[in-house]
C-alpha cells in the first residue's frame, strides 16, 4: 500500500479472479496470479483461496465444505500459477475434486476439496466463541498500532514495505487480542489469541463465483495470515525477530455454515504443538453474533537461525 492511499480489498479480488485455460494434465484448468507481498515467496493464502475457487468453478449444485492441502514448493510473487482440477467423484450428495497448482513446470501446491448438497432439517450444533473478547472498535488497527506506540519498539527485520503491508496491504482490517506480534509480543505470552477481521471495503463480484462462493474464498484467503501467530506468541517469537523463518506446510479447513463477509468476524486461535521446527495451530471463525462459520488447522515451519 503506497503512502497516502486508502486500504482496499482489491488484492483479494485480484487473487481469486481466475482465467480458464486448456487442461494439460486433468479435467479443468485455470490460471491465477499471486499478489504482491514483501517476503521472498508468495502468501500461502493465495494458493488456498485460488485452489478453492478453481474447485468451486468445477462443481454445480453443491457447496464446498472442506479442503486439505500441502504446500510443496515456494511460489513466485506476481507470477501465474496454473491450477489443474481433477474431477474425482460426482455423487448425489457429495463431490470431490483434486486441485494441483503448477509453476515453472513443477507442482507447488496440492489440494483435495469436498462438496456437499446439504441435508435440510438435520440436527445442528455450533461451538461457542471465547468470552470477554473486546469489541473490534475498542482495539487498535494494525496501521494505528504500527504508527503509534510500536513505533518506538525495535524494528528488527521490519522494513517500510512490510510495515505498509501489515498496516493496510492485506485486503482485511485485523485487530489482535491481546495484542499484535509484529515487532514484539504485545500482551501475554500464551498459546491463545483472537483476531477480529473485516474487509477494508465491501467485497464486489468476482468473475466465475457466486457471492456465497466468493465469501468462502475470502475465508480461505484471510485464514493463513495469522494462523501460526498463537505458536509464535507462546514461543516468544515476533514476526520481525531477526533469524525467524516461517512457511506453511499443510492446511485443512472446514466450512460449517454460510456467512456474509460484510462485517467483523472473530478468528479465535490456539497453539496445539511446537516441536522439531514445526508448529501446529487451530482457528475458528465466528460472526460478531457468535455463529461458528469455519474451522482451520495448519502446521507450519518455524525456524530460528540466530
Amino acid at each position: 500500500m503506497k503512502a497516502g492511499t486508502e486500504p482496499t480489498s482489491a488484492l483479494f479480488a485480484a487473487a481469486v479472479t481466475l482465467k480458464p485455460a486448456e487442461p494439460e494434465h486433468y479435467d479443468r484448468a485455470f490460471t491465477a496470479t499471486t499478489q504482491p507481498c514483501p517476503w521472498p515467496k508468495a502468501y500461502g493464502g493465495d494458493m488456498v483461496a485460488q485452489a478453492a475457487a478453481a474447485a468451486m468453478r468445477s462443481v454445480e449444485g453443491k457447496t464446498l465444505h472442506s479442503t486439505h492441502s500441502y504446500f510443496l514448493r515456494p511460489v513466485d510473487i506476481g507470477a501465474e500459477v496454473r491450477y489443474e482440477v481433477e474431477l474425482l467423484r460426482d455423487g448425489r450428495g457429495y463431490a470431490t475434486r483434486q486441485v494441483r497448482g503448477f509453476q515453472n513446470g513443477k507442482p507447488v501446491y496440492v489440494c483435495l476439496a469436498n462438496f456437499a448438497a446439504g441435508e435440510p432439517g438435520s440436527a445442528t450444533y455450533s461451538a461457542q466463541p471465547p468470552v470477554g473478547v473486546p469489541a473490534p472498535e475498542e482495539l487498535p488497527s494494525s496501521a494505528s498500532y504500527l504508527s503509534g506506540t510500536a513505533s518506538e519498539a525495535p524494528r528488527g527485520t521490519m522494513t517500510d514495505a512490510s510495515r505498509a503491508y501489515w498496516s493496510g496491504g492485506r485486503s482485511f482490517d485485523m485487530r489482535h487480542v491481546p495484542g499484535p506480534v509484529y515487532l514484539t509480543i504485545e500482551g501475554e505470552q500464551v498459546p491463545q489469541q483472537a483476531v477480529w477481521v473485516r474487509p477494508f471495503e465491501k467485497l464486489g463480484p468476482v468473475d466465475g463465483l457466486t457471492d456465497a462462493q466468493r465469501d468462502l474464498a475470502a475465508l480461505a484467503y484471510v485464514c493463513d495470515y495469522t494462523i501460526l501467530e498463537p505458536v509464535l506468541r507462546v514461543l516468544g517469537l515476533a514476526w520481525a525477530r531477526p533469524g525467524l523463518v516461517t512457511a506453511s506446510l499443510d492446511h485443512a479447513m472446514w466450512f460449517h455454515r454460510p456467512g456474509p463477509m460484510d462485517g467483523w468476524l472473530l478468528y479465535a486461535q490456539e497453539a496445539v504443538a511446537a516441536e522439531s521446527g514445526r508448529g501446529l495451530a487451530t482457528g475458528r471463525f465466528f460472526t460478531a453474533g457468535g455463529v461458528h462459520l469455519a474451522t482451520v488447522v495448519q502446521e507450519g515451519l518455524i525456524r530460528t537461525t540466530s
